[in-house]
């Protein structure tokens, strides 16, 4: 009878942790919640940037800002476990299970879109900055529901090929605004969609949220000194 109360206790205590360790979402999770949160408020920071009149070097620096502060912020909640229980009441639906006891991704976006403003012309800053903003949720979730043959870690073929294609898109219809059709036009956006891919795929070896729009704020620039589209 004792070795059935305990064996009872037992699953109890299980069931319990395996519900705790459940309340974020694992990285192979679809999360859409995470998902409409990302786009939310990059498109929330671009309203407010293309609206509000603001020097594109005062957002950038106001980002970088924000991004300081969040920065603090997580640093407190990784050391003080009440900071991070009230953190993770509020913000668990948008985090993931690793994200738990590490910085999470919204002071790297933060960061990145404010370096974006910072280093490049400001059709390129936008350009990258929506690449970050529909380009990595469009990829993960093409990745995590399709994805079937991995290139790299966490990477499959499906999820460059949804970046890509996504990349592509944007670029060719914001730079169509000033431009007319044109073969450069195409083969710009072809470039806009390859360094939007390679921004997101180079997060094997930092966050996306830096990598996306800096890798393609890079090549998006040197492009458009060869093609002059923007």
């Amino acid at each position: 009878m004792n070795l059935e109360n305990i064996s009872y206790a037992d699953t109890l205590n299980t069931s319990k942790k395996s519900k705790d360790s459940n309340d974020l979402r694992m990285r192979n999770d679809v999360h859409l919640v995470r998902k409409m949160w990302h786009v939310g408020t990059g498109l929330a920071g671009l309203f407010v940037y293309l609206n509000s009149g603001l020097a594109q070097e005062t957002m950038a620096m106001a980002l970088i800002g924000l991004s300081l502060c969040a920065f603090t912020v997580e640093i407190l909640r990784i050391k003080n476990e009440n900071i991070n229980k009230i953190v993770l009441k509020f913000m668990g639906p948008f985090m993931r299970e690793s994200e738990r006891n590490s910085v999470s991704g919204f002071p790297f976006y933060a960061l990145g879109v404010g370096l974006c403003l910072g280093l490049f012309s400001n059709n390129i800053a936008i350009l990258a900055s929506m690449f970050l903003i529909f380009g990595d949720p469009i990829s993960s979730y093409f990745g995590i529901t399709f994805g079937r043959e991995k290139i790299l870690p966490n990477k499959s073929l499906q999820g460059a090929m949804a970046g890509f294609i996504t990349c592509y898109i944007i670029t060719f219809f914001y730079s169509y605004q000033f431009v007319e059709l044109s073969p450069s036009l195409i083969l710009f956006s072809l470039v806009g969609g390859f360094f939007g891919m390679l921004g997101e795929l180079s997060s094997i070896v930092a966050d996306d949220n830096l990598t996306i729009p800096l890798v393609s704020g890079i090549g998006l620039t040197v492009a458009n000194e060869i093609f002059k589209i923007l």
